[in-house]
């Protein structure tokens, strides 16, 4: 099987994926797109290593590579761990008439502004348990550092997201 062929059916089925992490990490759209787009010429050239079942960590342990080598070129300050709050977009369509659309919105809003404050270290494992449901093992690996580390990041992620005062004051 060529490499493009593997390609094909190995990595393209995680493109959303990658592309959600890519936004979450970035905070924009245009931002996201060069990373994974850049994290997919990385995984054509690498793809022969790339061992079956394992292609959805693997590409996006190679998003994260990404997007740190684009952060050290565009934002080298964000890189630098930091004790502030953060978190992005999400939008609930379910919502019935216009004051519960405008109420689960201002929620959205705030609960993805208090993502997007986390420091970037939170920030990267909570939306890859949270919003790709990654094992605490696979985030470990994808993030390079050992599963206690997740979990304590986790922990303190979920725990600054409860005393945000984004969140508070939507309420």
């Amino acid at each position: 099987m060529s490499d493009h062929t593997r390609f094909e059916e190995l990595v393209l089925p995680h493109l959303n994926a990658a592309y959600n992490l890519a936004r979450w990490l970035t905070h924009d759209v245009n931002n996201a797109e060069d990373v994974v787009q850049d994290a997919c010429v990385r995984a054509l050239k690498y793809v022969g290593s790339l061992n079956g079942s394992s292609a959805r960590p693997w590409f996006l342990t190679i998003v994260r590579h990404a997007f740190y080598d684009w952060c050290k070129r565009n934002r080298p300050a964000e890189i630098a761990p930091d004790d502030g709050t953060a978190i992005d977009m999400a939008v609930d369509p379910a919502a019935v008439d216009p004051e519960q659309a405008f109420v689960r919105n201002a929620e959205s809003k705030a609960l993805a502004d208090a993502v997007a404050a986390l420091p970037l270290a939170y920030r990267e494992v909570l939306i890859l348990r949270e919003l790709e449901e990654l094992s605490y093992k696979e985030i470990a690996n994808i993030a390079e550092i050992p599963i206690g580390t997740v979990m304590s990041r986790l922990a303190r992620a979920r725990g600054l997201l409860q005393r945000s005062p984004l969140l508070h004051a939507a309420n």
